[in-house]
């Protein structure tokens, strides 16, 4: 056989073997990590949404931290982070979906970033002057990442008040999953209900605007920021919630609990 038939055949064989590694070879999924017991025990002490489910109902819980934790880096930056860290990051992610069988991953996230205190927004800088940001949902360079003052974190599951950074940003994520960050989550909301949900924001940010309502100040910024703060508040004292705002409660339990189970693929 003549050189170029034996480069034509060797090259061919080249080509087979990497067809058949690209269409036949198996990714390996890396292991899931096992639900600690110093997880459950703190989920336990320190979180009231945790306490409140059911035996089977925590179980789910778990298996759905363990699903997030497979499924998304979360890296510490300037600061060493431990696993009760990662915890309260997936217990965050997992509160405002948990009763959405169904949404398995955030289709807009591959990395949580943890900073060791407050940062500045633009440049993300962690010293100097003008560092107010807690946490936010990143864009631009930072699109599909989601950033952490890692004390804010742990202090709104430790306090237990009407804020939590944790679920205040997924809220916006849930947000953004539609395409626009804007207050009105499309992606759970059915179009009938997108105006009265507006409307119904504008009459509560003049009712906090005018002092006439408990709902924390920030929420009174924007509609978005009012989706996120109103949302947070719902998820951290809901029996409060309920009582204070009984006609935003029925639509935030409609957006958080049912609406997405006709939407989602």
């Amino acid at each position: 056989m003549n050189p170029v038939g034996m480069l034509l055949i060797a090259g061919l064989g080249t080509g087979l073997v990497l067809i058949w590694f690209f269409l036949f070879k198996k990714t390996k999924t890396p292991a899931m990590k096992p639900f600690l017991p110093v997880w459950r025990e703190y989920l336990t002490k320190e979180v009231q949404f945790y306490r409140n489910l059911s035996s089977d109902e925590r179980l789910q819980f778990e298996s759905r931290i363990q699903s997030f934790l497979q499924a998304v880096i979360i890296t510490g930056v300037g600061t060493d982070i431990n696993d009760i860290d990662r915890l309260l990051v997936a217990t965050s992610a997992v509160i405002p979906v948990f009763h959405f069988s169904n949404w398995t991953r955030y289709p807009n996230l591959d990395e949580v970033l943890i900073y060791p205190n407050a940062f500045r927004e633009g440049d993300y800088a962690t010293q100097g002057e003008d560092r107010n940001v807690l946490g936010m949902v990143g864009w631009g360079p930072m699109n599909r990442k989601i950033i952490f003052s890692r004390p804010s974190l742990h202090r709104g599951f430790e306090q237990e008040g009407l804020t939590n950074t944790g679920i205040h940003e997924f809220i916006h994520l849930i947000d953004k999953a539609d395409g626009a960050t804007d207050g009105v989550p499309e992606y759970l909301l059915e179009k009938q209900y997108v105006l009265p949900w507006i409307q119904l924001i504008y009459q509560e940010i003049e009712a906090i605007r005018s002092g006439k309502s408990d709902i924390p100040p920030y929420g009174a910024t924007n509609q978005t920021e009012f989706f996120a703060v109103a949302g947070t508040y719902f998820f951290q004292q809901p029996h409060r919630f309920a009582s204070e705002h009984p006609e935003l409660f029925q639509m935030l339990e409609d957006i958080f609990n049912s609406t997405l189970n006709k939407h989602q693929k």
